[in-house]
């Protein structure tokens, strides 16, 4: 019988949700997103991680982070 793969997804803020932030709680939040995605990396390098795909997702969500958020200090 094959393994099943365990359903857990890593769940981020839709871009709606990163929006409505203001600079000061989007400056927050990828503060730790960036901690985060560094543990993933060190948990990569010690075989500790399970889903490395988890690595893109996290540099993705990263970058729209930044991408809002230089949006929004463009326009103040």
């Amino acid at each position: 019988m094959a393994a099943t793969k365990s359903a857990k997804k890593t769940s981020f803020p839709s871009v709606q949700d990163l929006r409505a932030l203001s600079v000061e709680e989007l400056n927050a939040k990828l503060l730790e997103q960036r901690e985060a995605l560094m543990n993933a990396r060190f948990k990569h390098a010690t075989a500790q991680l399970e889903r490395t795909s988890e690595l893109k997702a996290m540099r993705r969500q990263i970058a729209r982070m930044e991408t809002i958020l230089t949006e929004k200090q463009q326009r103040a």
